[in-house]
């Protein structure tokens, strides 16, 4: 998978990149990852890459033409003309936010373009006429594009083949099944008076599966219920969280 990253601050990726699963992606071959500097396709001596807004008002407004042009240069400009595997899209709190279900969907495309936003924000042209869709992290805000762009390469490059070395544990993480994962613990058994969980001692498969699928939905239920609305639920799921919800069984 390609990656690249637009930004008028490239020195903000280098460091990260040698690092984690990112550093392992690269290594191995299955994430090649470009920084496009906008400054580099502007033509005033200052490198101009915003202006005042129109109309008036506080802050200051991305150009379009920059952003054009770099496009441009990776053959990119025309939307209507991209390749089917190619996406380009803009950091913006006006997005919808960046999901497990967006990363899986982002991993498998041949070259994701992102934009990093700034200041007051990007002419409107941008998100009209550019860019295939616009992303956020969350409701806050950053001072630019360029966090939310690095936790996406992260967040990319893990799903990658070969990366993680036991896929498993991706799949089992927060959020990638719909659900909270389950808590972990690891050795010593006890520490300080505060014991592990009996079952997951017990060496019975089956059981620990259990009781790790039921601390999923019943820490997904306390603190983030909204994910249960579209998590992919069993019957048992559901009849566990009945009980969770102290609801009735209902009638055959």
């Amino acid at each position: 998978m390609k990656i690249t990253l637009l930004t008028i601050f490239p020195e903000f990726f280098p460091d990260a990149f040698g690092d984690g699963m990112i550093r392992v992606a690269r290594e191995k071959g299955r994430l090649d990852v470009a920084v496009v500097n906008l400054r580099d396709f502007t033509d005033d001596p200052h490198r101009t890459t915003d202006d005042y807004p129109f109309g008036g008002g506080a802050g200051m407004v991305m150009k379009v033409e920059p952003i054009f042009k770099a496009l441009a240069s990776l053959g990119l400009s025309v939307r209507a003309d991209r390749a089917a595997g190619t996406r380009v899209v803009l950091t913006s709190p006006q997005g919808p936010r960046f999901t497990q279900d967006k990363a899986i969907a982002w991993a498998g495309l041949e070259h994701l373009v992102i934009l990093c936003g700034r200041y007051k924000g990007v002419d409107e042209r941008v998100a009209q006429e550019l860019v295939d869709e616009e992303f956020s992290l969350g409701d806050f805000v950053l001072s630019g594009g360029e966090p939310a762009a690095l936790c996406v390469v992260d967040a990319l490059a893990r799903l990658q083949p070969d990366v993680v070395g036991c896929f498993d544990s991706v799949e089992s993480d927060s959020f990638h099944s719909g659900l909270l994962d389950c808590a972990y613990y690891t050795r010593p058994a006890e520490f300080m008076g505060w014991s592990v969980p009996e079952v997951l001692l017990s060496g019975h498969h089956a059981e620990i599966a259990r009781a790790r699928r039921e601390e999923a939905l019943r820490r997904t239920f306390e603190r983030r219920p909204e994910l249960l609305e579209h998590a992919e639920l069993s019957a048992a799921d559901r009849k566990y969280l009945r009980t969770l919800a102290r609801e009735p069984e209902p009638h055959a």
